[in-house]
């Protein structure tokens, strides 16, 4: 399997304050690997910094082939880098149609004209945004935006999806829908994914490889057990 993303070295600092220090992982094209530990151990910023949210402060980020460390964030959607934030960032005022359709200006080009055959796969997978499709985004439950950010992020055809904490704040049973989605996804696309989760147990139903993380860098790397 050859890899999709390869980082090496990343430190990412807050003015004086080191959030990562020179972390180094992979992700094999169309695997799923996840970043797990404490509350500020540094996997959310260094899911930022790999979208370009956050300046490295050293240490080398590529894509395939392609270096991103010096890349703006759009210039690193483009190049198929999406990130679904914690927090759920939908656009309130706008509808499910709408929040899906701005998406479409990170597709690359030649894909633009395919959107609504995209979309319509997309609902297929997400079938409660077709039965909220003209709804406002402020109008649906945690668990429907989570879905929403979900499928916005993948209106733009990433080589690689990243989601911090997916299952942040969900009912249990919601938790279920979203995990069983992103397999769904895997298992038609051959989608790769990198995430940030709290529970091991549960990252473990989905992922290939773990890294663990401690105070600001990876203590450990580990397969998921067989």
């Amino acid at each position: 399997m050859s890899d999709l993303l390869t980082v090496s070295g990343l430190s990412v600092h807050y003015g004086r304050i080191a959030a990562v220090r020179d972390v180094s992982l992979r992700v094999g094209q169309g695997e799923a690997v996840a970043l797990v530990g404490a509350n500020g151990a540094g996997k959310t910023s260094t899911l930022q910094a790999i979208a370009g949210g956050r300046p490295a402060s050293g240490g080398e980020i590529r894509l395939g082939n392609t270096p991103l460390t010096r890349l703006s964030p759009e210039a690193r959607a483009r190049r198929g880098v999406s990130l679904v934030p914690e927090g759920r960032e939908v656009f309130g005022s706008l509808t499910v149609e709408e929040n899906l359709t701005v998406a479409a200006a990170a597709r690359p080009r030649e894909a633009r004209a395919e959107l609504r055959r995209d979309l319509d796969r997309l609902l297929d997978h997400f079938p409660i945004l077709r039965e909220r499709y003209r709804h406002l985004g402020q109008g649906l439950s945690g668990g429907e935006q989570q879905q929403l950010v979900i499928a916005r992020a993948l209106v733009a055809r990433p080589r690689l999806l990243m989601i911090d904490e997916p299952s942040l704040g969900l009912a249990p049973q919601m938790v279920d829908r979203v995990y069983d989605i992103l397999a769904e996804l895997r298992a038609e696309a051959g989608l790769t994914l990198l995430l940030v989760e709290q529970s091991l147990e549960r990252v473990l139903e989905i992922a290939d490889r773990v890294y663990l993380f401690g105070t600001g860098g990876i203590e450990r790397e580990a397969d998921r057990p067989t």
